[in-house]
């Protein structure tokens, strides 16, 4: 009886564990799209301290830097690669007027940010400290238009500040303000949430108001590289989609926005650090939401633009809590812990893997605001664990996508369901395979095959970023309480790779000769 009793549990653990291994197929194809590395990109508003006492500490601070821009912070950033930068809103832009932030600082009018703290601002960080910033970090600027506040002219004329090399009013000024060369900046965002904080426009309405303001934003060059991007949808707001798509000309535009935050709730976002299994686990299932928008919202797209000519551009998202205790409530600064470790993770898979038409994304924010991949304290920077997860992704940027195939187990909680595993792979120009997976899981390890036969791989290495709990965090005690470590644990014999991955992880593997 022992015997049969044994045999029979040895052949239930048997099954058991042939169940809970996840087969992932990673296909090679040819017309598959390339990743943008644009879908890195990031976001600096002027809130909080992003700006000021975070990028730009000024340039007679005590803080090394660079034209009042930390030296620290360049470093980080260059190592990121990160690709462009959005500046400088969010809400913040439809009140900002560019004049305002040229010419002697000490000239400069102030301004108080209405949105964010209420705070008086003296404008010393305006459109030559941000691209003399973007040429430095090697990254195209991303101008975001005032068209809730501002004028057409306004917008016209910023422009042809930064982009005209002929003589013109605009480019005269810029030269009596030390700048001779345009910098060419290439994308510009016309208007911001124009459904809220832009103007509390209608779909309709802004459709005609970007037809007027697009019109005016001339290409000074005449060489088809300004790209117009379109205010877009909140989360799942398809109306919006359709009807910037149905009533705006395809040459008009360059790329249409989506905004969409990981937020259990608007009333009672859940606290950044000491948080519950019930609060991440409706944190993950509100970031996975971003699946179902990109696709229900890229076939919109599809209907009227088949030959994909325009961008879905997904420039604010992230994970949204309440501010850290004792700060102000207006700076949104918040602690960043494995939870957004594996968010930032599963949330790039996603973009990957809808590379036809996510060919842009900006994580909010880059520094001390929201999902931040960089904090400060006075003199003191710590990096995140949602920088080191871009870090690690980089290896994907404008790399061409490999499209996966795969059935997720499920990460269960309270009756309800979610995939627990995400991937996505690539094949770079140098012939690299890297395939991201994460286990969203917070409890259960999930072990992974993959058949590499038809990548041709011969070695494989990974990295890997995890912490003993979910609220484990980096500080200015501890800084490198959560980084990237090499990964041992994983096996490839016989043309097939396995490894498993521990409960709340982030794994980086890359295939080789």
């Amino acid at each position: 009886m022992n015997k049969i009793f044994c045999a029979v549990a040895l052949l239930t653990m048997t099954m058991l564990q042939a169940q809970s291994v996840t087969q992932v197929t990673v296909k090679t194809d040819a017309a598959a799209p390339v990743i943008s590395r644009h879908i890195y990109g990031h976001f600096a508003e002027h809130l909080g301290r992003c700006i000021y006492n975070g990028i730009y500490v000024g340039d007679t601070s005590r803080i090394a830097n660079t034209n009042g821009v930390r030296n620290d912070i360049i470093k980080a950033l260059k190592e990121l690669k990160i690709p462009n930068l959005r500046w400088p809103g969010g809400c913040f832009a439809d009140t900002y007027h560019w004049k305002d932030g040229i010419g002697p600082k000490n000239e400069r009018p102030t301004i108080v940010n209405k949105w964010w703290g209420g705070v008086t601002e003296d404008n010393s960080f305006g459109t030559h400290d941000f691209l003399n910033l973007c040429e430095v970090l090697e990254t195209e600027p991303y101008l975001a238009g005032n068209m809730g506040s501002g004028t057409v002219q306004e917008l016209a004329d910023w422009v042809q500040y930064t982009n005209f090399g002929g003589k013109s009013p605009m480019s005269d000024l810029r030269a009596r303000n030390g700048r001779k060369e345009p910098w060419k900046v290439k994308y510009w965002g016309v208007g911001n949430e124009a459904w809220g904080c832009g103007g509390n426009m209608t779909a309709e309405y802004y459709a005609g108001e970007y037809r007027k303001y697009a019109t005016f934003m001339a290409d000074w060059e005449n060489t088809g590289g300004l790209v117009r991007i379109a205010s877009g949808a909140n989360s799942a707001d398809y109306h919006w989609t359709e009807t910037i798509m149905k009533g705006v000309p395809i040459n008009m535009l360059g790329g249409v926005a989506l905004h969409h935050y990981s937020v259990i709730d608007w009333a009672k976002k859940g606290d950044g650090v000491d948080f519950t299994e019930d609060i991440y686990f409706r944190t993950m299932q509100s970031a996975l939401k971003m699946e179902e928008l990109v696709t229900k919202h890229s076939a919109i797209m599809d209907k009227y633009d088949p030959d994909n000519k325009v961008a879905l551009v997904v420039d604010e998202w992230g994970g949204w809590y309440e501010v850290e205790k004792g700060t102000n409530p207006g700076f949104l600064y918040q602690q960043n812990t494995m939870r957004d470790a594996v968010l930032a993770g599963a949330t790039l898979n996603i973009f990957n893997n809808h590379a036809k038409r996510v060919r842009m994304a900006n994580l909010a924010q880059v520094v001390n605001v929201l999902q931040a991949v960089i904090l400060t304290d006075k003199a003191k920077m710590i990096l995140t664990p949602t920088y080191h997860i871009l870090k690690m992704y980089a290896v994907h940027q404008d790399a061409q996508l490999l499209p996966v195939e795969f059935t997720s187990p499920e990460y269960v909680y309270d009756n309800q369901k979610l995939p627990a595993v995400s991937v996505s792979a690539s094949k770079d120009q140098a012939g690299r395979v890297h395939i991201s997976l994460v286990n969203i899981d917070s409890k259960k390890p999930q072990t992974i095959e993959i058949p590499v036969q038809n990548l041709g791989i011969g070695k494989a290495t990974a990295t890997i970023v995890t912490s003993g709990k979910l609220q484990d965090h980096n500080t200015f005690d501890t800084p490198d309480k959560i980084k990237p470590v090499d990964f041992q644990k994983v096996d490839l014999k016989k043309g097939t790779l396995r490894l498993t991955l521990p409960p709340f992880s982030v794994v980086m593997v890359e295939g080789t000769k």
